[in-house]
């Protein structure tokens, strides 16, 4: 059976012939200063929530425009920190992936940008309900703007492609930590044949390697190409 996978693969620095243009992948790099750069994001995220709820309070006055857009703006900046923050928390997470043996600490670990929302919009929410001396309209519109802020969030944050490190490891085991992988742009798997039908119709092409492809999110196989390999014991697509 490793004879015969040797023969089906091509190797990483092997030479790219097809009709589809074709770029290689970005080097993996290291997900340490990307979780860095995630929670700095959710430490300013968290700062600018505090200034909505000073604007919200009246401790906090910018004068150039009127509370309500203020609370607004702070917020949806509050929210652009928290989504780039989860980005590359994800990422990282791609890069370096942790065990799935708890699964609930799988499930944290992988969501820490879920959790990082919920704290950067929740207690606004609750402390504008709980105060009673607001303008109706503008507590109306405070809590209206946070909830939604706290949805986009939350939906955005949330990794629904998550890879544990037994499943990079399985997929490095089987195919090798050489061979070449293709996918697409908009794809969510990767393909060990650049010839499979499924690529038929796209434009361009990135290979690398099986580590590359699931830094980039592609985290399973292909079902044709697993099958065409007669491959068992990786993640597939769904």
């Amino acid at each position: 059976m490793a004879e015969k996978k040797k023969k089906t693969y091509v190797a990483a620095d092997t030479e790219v012939k097809s009709s589809q243009p074709r770029k290689e992948a970005k080097p993996v790099g290291n997900a340490g200063p990307k979780r860095v750069i995630a929670v700095i994001c959710w430490i300013i995220a968290l700062a600018l929530e505090v200034c909505a709820l000073m604007v919200f309070l009246g401790k906090l006055d910018l004068q150039f425009m009127p509370q309500l857009y203020q609370l607004i703006a702070f917020l949806a900046l509050d929210l652009i920190f928290v989504i780039i923050g989860a980005q590359f928390w994800k990422k990282a997470n791609h890069i370096d992936p942790i065990s799935e043996a708890n699964k609930t600490k799988f499930w944290l670990w992988n969501n820490m940008g879920v959790i990082a929302c919920a704290f950067c919009f929740f207690p606004f929410v609750i402390l504008v309900l709980a105060n009673k001396d607001a303008d109706k309209k503008t507590k109306t519109v405070a809590i209206v703007a946070a909830l939604v802020c706290l949805a986009i969030g939350g939906l955005s944050s949330y990794d629904w492609n998550p890879v544990s490190e037994e499943q990079k490891a399985a997929a490095i085991d089987v195919l090798g930590d050489s061979t070449t992988v293709y996918w697409t742009t908009f794809g969510k798997v990767y393909h060990t044949h650049d010839d499979c039908p499924h690529l038929n119709q796209s434009e361009t092409l990135t290979y690398g390697t099986v580590e590359q492809a699931i830094a980039n999110n592609r985290v399973r196989l292909c079902k044709t190409c697993a099958k065409q390999d007669n491959l068992s014991g990786l993640a597939l697509e769904d």
